[in-house]
């Protein structure tokens, strides 16, 4: 609740910015009604935001901590030491120091100066969406399977990485959601990526997993993917195996691991019960720290333990198709208000708010993505602790991350729920602190992140991302310049899953698309794209498609850029989007590729760009 009228708020106090400059130089003010719908969903109740301090984030290079006072220092393996004035940086780890005067708890992140990067690293991969990328051993969807296999036919074709669209689970109940950037938990996978046949005891079920297996082979049909029916027959299936299951130490182990793993099989058994908007369930369940809720998951045990079941089996899945740690995770910025993590960290979280983008050339009505953002006050509040599980989770089974909409780390775009995408303002992120935790998550990993910076990005957020070793993102789409002036740190690419494909472009579908689907194209823009796609491919103007493609990942070949992601839908010649932002069509994030994964392996237009990208090497 807002203070009295008398009490004056200082809106830039609590992170709200006062406009900012579009995609075009421009400045736009923040709408003051925008400003006070934020104040308001954040609870301002004071001039200014609460000043308490519960985290102190250090760099390894630094000289010391000062302390000021006495402490007890606790190290994350139990380890104790009382400490004061001055202390020596520790490790790069977590600490949590108690003050022995008057009882505080801060917690201390000791962080590398900046991610883990290998000097040497220059290596492209295919950008893929595993759901859409179908073998036809697929069960109607792309599977960890599959990944694995598209993991050791890159090898031999040359590539070092495989980037991938998030794994994240949606709530496990229909209607499945289709999008990856719209998960339920961004620390649990999708169990519909699970190979079934690939499982402990599968092949004594007989003839009911023959039947199953034969159901799910022929939605591959269509290309329309059909997560609902894949849910329901992959289901049948696992439940079978699990009630075969007698246990198995690694499994008790991996329950074992820190993290959310009981809470978030909690919330998928009162999902299946309930529903899956957790806003809708009884009042005594919407809150995982009610009574109810702990009675509930012991009267449900054998439930619960089959989502820990799945878990743990796409835990093993995914990590043999990283087996050479060239998977690319690719993490979202933000998750369903009605779904795991939304319940789990809703305290936390500004429901009143959705998160978007501004209008850019591609989006002239700007985006809103529908999910709620993290209040940045009250996500310190917490020590960080969903940010952290989060990016661990991201990083888990991966030799690198990719950071969707990286800039969210420095600010986010909120829109007042139900308000108008452009009618957004900017809220500030305590960015220094969540960047420590980034590099230091990743240096434990030892993966190396990219950040997607694409789109309205303030002048000095590629500065300090460069310093703390986050890749950039460069697209032949967007650069003025020629790719052989793109920087050494950086992936190169096209296109995104969100913007049109080169036959999209080359064609004249996509904006043929975007009409069909009431979104105003920038046709002339468009026209701008496919001129600028003609003369760096080196193409006339009614080149075969083929040529085209191959033309433009030579020129994107010439960056000296450590990574180049190639889309997989471009050598293929697929004219959809995977994506259409600001529609909810069916054919979002649904469409799978127009042949099997065995068909790709031999395609002579995939095989001409993989060459074409290997000249780099």
């Amino acid at each position: 609740m807002l203070p009295s009228e008398h009490m004056r708020i200082d809106p830039e106090a609590w992170g709200i910015s006062p406009g900012y400059h579009d995609i075009g130089g421009t400045w736009r003010e923040a709408p003051q009604s925008t400003v006070r719908a934020v104040l308001e969903a954040m609870g301002a109740d004071g001039p200014i935001p609460p000043t308490g301090v519960p985290v102190w984030a250090v760099r390894t290079s630094e000289d010391a901590v000062q302390l000021g006072g006495r402490w007890e220092l606790h190290g994350e393996s139990g380890e104790e030491e009382r400490v004061s004035g001055t202390m020596p940086v520790p490790p790069p780890g977590y600490y949590d120091l108690l003050n022995e005067t008057d009882g505080r708890r801060v917690r201390l992140i000791v962080a590398p100066d900046a991610c883990h990067l290998r000097p040497d690293l220059r290596t492209w991969g295919w950008a893929i969406q595993l759901y859409a990328l179908r073998s036809r051993e697929s069960w109607g969807i792309g599977d960890f399977a599959d990944l694995r296999r598209v993991a050791e036919w890159s090898a031999r074709e040359g590539a070092g990485i495989v980037l991938v669209n998030p794994l994240h689970a949606p709530t496990p109940v229909a209607p499945v959601q289709p999008s990856p950037y719209f998960p339920s938990s961004r620390c649990f996978y999708s169990p519909l990526y699970l190979r079934v046949e690939e499982l402990p005891g599968a092949s004594e079920l007989g003839d009911d997993l023959q039947r199953a297996a034969a159901a799910g082979r022929a939605l591959n049909d269509e290309r329309a993917i059909d997560r609902d029916e894949v849910w329901r027959i992959k289901s049948e299936v696992l439940e079978q195996l699990h009630s075969r299951f007698t246990g198995d130490p690694d499994f008790d182990r991996f329950c074992e691991q820190p993290g959310r793993l009981t809470e978030f099989a909690t919330f998928c058994a009162l999902a299946e019960w309930y529903g899956p908007d957790w806003r809708d369930w009884p009042e005594d369940y919407r809150h995982p720290a009610s009574p109810d809720v702990g009675r509930y998951a012991e009267a449900t045990a054998d439930r619960l333990r089959f989502h820990m079941w799945l878990q743990w089996h796409l835990d093993r899945q995914l990590a043999a198709a990283n087996m050479h740690a060239g998977l690319v995770q690719d993490l979202a910025i933000g998750v369903d208000p009605s779904g795991a993590d939304a319940w789990l960290w809703q305290d936390h979280l500004a429901f009143d708010m959705n998160v978007g983008a501004p209008p850019d050339e591609f989006n002239t009505q700007g985006q809103d993505w529908g999910f709620p953002p993290f209040d940045p006050w009250r996500l310190r509040m917490c020590q960080y602790e969903p940010f952290i599980e989060t990016v661990r989770a991201g990083l888990r089974h991966a030799g690198g991350l990719r950071f969707d909409h990286v800039m969210g780390l420095f600010r986010q775009f909120w829109i007042p729920r139900k308000g108008r995408a452009a009618a957004g303002a900017y809220v500030q992120y305590p960015w220094e602190e969540l960047l420590h935790i980034l590099a230091l998550e990743s240096y434990r990993a030892g993966a190396w992140v990219v950040g997607e910076d694409l789109g309205t990005v303030e002048p000095f957020v590629r500065d300090e991302l460069a310093g703390r070793d986050v890749l950039s993102y460069r697209l032949l789409y967007f650069e003025d310049e020629p790719p052989s002036e793109y920087p050494q740190h950086g992936l190169a690419a096209v296109t995104t899953h969100d913007l049109p494909t080169v036959a999209g472009v080359w064609l004249g579908t996509d904006v043929e698309r975007q009409k069909a689907l009431g979104v105003r194209p920038n046709v002339e823009g468009m026209g701008r794209l496919r001129d600028r796609i003609r003369d760096l491919a080196g193409v006339a103007d009614d080149a075969p498609i083929d040529d085209v493609v191959v033309g433009a990942y030579r020129r994107l070949a010439e960056a000296p850029s450590m990574v180049l992601g190639a889309t997989i839908e471009d050598p293929l010649g697929v004219e959809e989007r995977p994506n259409y932002p600001g529609t909810m069509v069916d054919t979002n994030w649904s469409v799978a590729l127009p042949v099997p994964f065995e068909d790709i392996e031999t395609d002579p237009t995939v095989t001409r760009v993989a060459e074409v990208l290997n000249l780099r090497q």
